[in-house]
């Protein structure tokens, strides 16, 4: 059953949890993928409960999902690894499928402190997973990442590549893949969708709702973004002596809109089949940091100041997808191409720059 949109926040809050069929737990929900994820499930209809702990977003985010689909999200702050509060805020709500996103993302951290990315990534999952257990068979769309694979034996990159991450960020992504595998093997009414995501980039075309992460930008994108509008000195490009046709690494870019919308083909591909589904998120387009920085330059309008600096551990010279597994199971495709994902990053940084910030 998908609900009719309920238009105010007291109004979500007085709806009964019997009432919530259609409603969906969004855990980091309040961050950039999760926020425009959140964004195109009301806008097809489903209720939205977001779990956020607020650490590397803002709560204005969740006025900004209302304000541009007429619904606003139920928000719960609450942190991932909390058993007793996943279970109780599970119990209270009982939906019906959960989209998971809350985690740490970098990479360069994760070989800092890999302690922190098994505590997180994967004892986060565990205390969710337990949540939804104790309602029922659990129902899961999972963010992976592209650095499960680790060095590709052979480009575009396909979901029978065998699994060899080079650092905690891709092996804890790995080890909750594990997870979820094991127990759809375990319960025949269980159902995980693992996206595995090559580079999220871009915002929302209105230029309200985008990625402003707490502190020092770690994706490049949000970097050139504040660089362009001279929040940030210049760019840092980590080694320009890969094997590339440029000499800088090579990644795969998808607009954080269209893989907003695999979420919600994926959230339908839960609800319907049990089991365990995996698919690659991307474009199948390679794009190097030069090729990147040249193209957000044509969107800023002026070039952007470089400085190369010695390779990061831990990443890879290239990473492409093969996204033909996200067509035929999900019947999902990219749509926006590298000049809509910088115009619209561009658009959100200058929207942040005249206003306070709300994603």
């Amino acid at each position: 059953m998908i609900l009719a949109p309920v238009r105010d926040q007291m109004s979500l809050q007085r709806a009964s949890p019997a009432m919530t069929d259609a409603l969906v737990l969004v855990t980091g929900g309040a961050g950039y993928i999760g926020s425009h994820t959140c964004l195109c499930l009301q806008n097809a209809g489903y209720q939205v409960l977001i779990i956020d702990d607020l650490s590397n977003s803002h709560h204005a985010v969740v006025g900004a999902i209302g304000g541009l689909s007429g619904q606003m999200p139920l928000f719960e702050q609450a942190d991932i690894r909390d058993a007793k509060a996943m279970t109780d805020i599970v119990q209270r709500y009982r939906p019906c499928a959960a989209i998971h996103f809350a985690g740490v993302k970098s990479v360069a951290e994760s070989t800092r402190d890999p302690r922190k990315y098994y505590e997180v990534n994967l004892g986060g999952t565990l205390a969710l997973l337990g949540a939804l257990a104790s309602i029922g068979s659990p129902r899961v769309v999972f963010s992976s990442s592209a650095t499960v694979y680790g060095d590709p034996d052979a480009l575009p990159l396909k979901e029978a590549h065998p699994l060899r991450p080079r650092n905690a960020y891709g092996r804890s992504k790995m080890m909750v893949e594990l997870v979820l595998a094991d127990l759809c093997a375990a319960d025949a009414q269980a159902s995980a969708v693992a996206l595995r995501y090559f580079n999220p980039a871009g915002a929302h075309e209105t230029g309200t709702l985008g990625e402003n992460p707490r502190g020092a930008p770690e994706n490049l994108m949000p970097y050139l973004a504040q660089v362009a509008t001279g929040a940030i000195a210049q760019v840092t490009i980590f080694g320009d002596d890969y094997p590339t046709h440029d000499g800088t690494g090579v990644r795969d870019y998808v607009h954080v809109m269209d893989l907003a919308e695999a979420h919600v083909a994926a959230l339908g591909l839960a609800l319907a089949e049990p089991g365990m589904h995996i698919a690659n998120i991307g474009t199948g387009v390679g794009v190097s940091v030069l090729e990147l920085i040249q193209a957000y330059a044509q969107s800023c309008g002026h070039a952007l100041p470089q400085l190369v600096a010695a390779r990061r551990a831990g990443d890879v010279a290239v990473s492409y997808a093969d996204p033909s597994a996200a067509h035929t199971m999900l019947g999902w495709r990219a749509h926006r191409d590298l000049k809509q994902m910088c115009d619209d990053a561009h658009r959100y940084a200058r929207h942040c720059a005249g206003h306070v910030a709300v994603s």
